[in-house]
């Protein structure tokens, strides 16, 4: 099949390379020896990533090398700042880092005025966070970024929600060319208990005909509450096959359930 040649900033979009992980492993060993050339090597190689990303804020009215430049900024910051130790995926540390990159663009050119005081108690709150993934290699709290600042937690969660854009949770964040992954994908839960769903879904039953990966998934992702993206790092294989085999062990049970009604 031949590809479509699209240009984006004078990069033609149907050559760009992928990337294997234990090619990835190699250049940031490389580059954290100071070899500069893997820099550029991982940066080529995870264009494709920016692309996936942009996609989602097509409908802003922003030109799309614009948003490409921009997001490219956000994937060299996370190439520069990747713990390689931290055995975490470049992907999982790179998506948020280059959503708020963009973010933080279309804030500064958004024609809806917020207060500057809000504006710069969200601004120092992004920057504390931004330093505390880098540290932690997770999301903090508000309450953590409050305690950061001296402030307390309502204001910094006001002062964020004041600047930011409502967004979908089934809006797609990335397409590994098969699957797609939306934020309610990335999003825990850990208010429900192995005996809710139970109850509420007859589960137990049909979760006996899973095969044993399948039942491990469903298990973490719904009585535990983890992400596709934590599964994915737990089991050792990627986020879209999470979400195919989560999506397969679902249809099974629920057709395993409509057969035990009909008997």
């Amino acid at each position: 099949m031949v590809r479509q040649k699209v240009e984006i900033c004078g990069v033609d979009t149907s050559k760009l390379p992928v990337l294997k992980n234990d090619e990835m492993k190699k250049l940031f060993m490389a580059l954290q020896s100071g070899d500069l050339t893997a820099r550029e090597t991982l940066v080529n190689g995870n264009l494709r990533l920016v692309l996936s990303i942009i996609q989602r804020f097509s409908n802003r009215g922003e030109y799309g090398d614009d948003l490409f430049q921009v997001g490219c900024i956000g994937l060299m910051k996370s190439i520069d700042n990747f713990d390689l130790s931290q055995n975490v995926r470049f992907s999982t540390y790179a998506v948020p880092m280059i959503i708020g990159e963009i973010r933080r663009y279309l804030r500064d050119n958004n024609p809806i005025r917020v207060s500057r005081s809000l504006r710069d108690i969200a601004y120092k709150a992004l920057k504390a966070k931004e330093k505390m993934v880098n540290k932690t290699l997770r999301e903090p709290t508000s309450q953590e970024l409050a305690d950061e600042l001296g402030l307390s937690n309502a204001e910094v969660i006001f002062a964020l929600d004041a600047i930011q854009d409502p967004v979908s949770l089934f809006e797609p964040i990335y397409n590994d060319g098969g699957e797609t992954i939306c934020i309610m994908d990335q999003i825990s839960d850990k208010t429900e208990k192995e005996d809710d769903w139970l109850d509420h879904l007859s589960i137990k039953n049909g979760m006996k005909e899973l095969k044993p990966r399948e039942k491990l998934i469903i298990n973490k992702r719904f009585f535990q509450g983890l992400t596709q993206m934590e599964v994915a790092e737990e089991i050792g294989i990627s986020q879209a096959q999470v979400s195919r085999l989560e999506k397969s062990a679902i249809a099974e049970i629920k057709t395993d359930m409509f057969q035990d009604k009909l008997n």
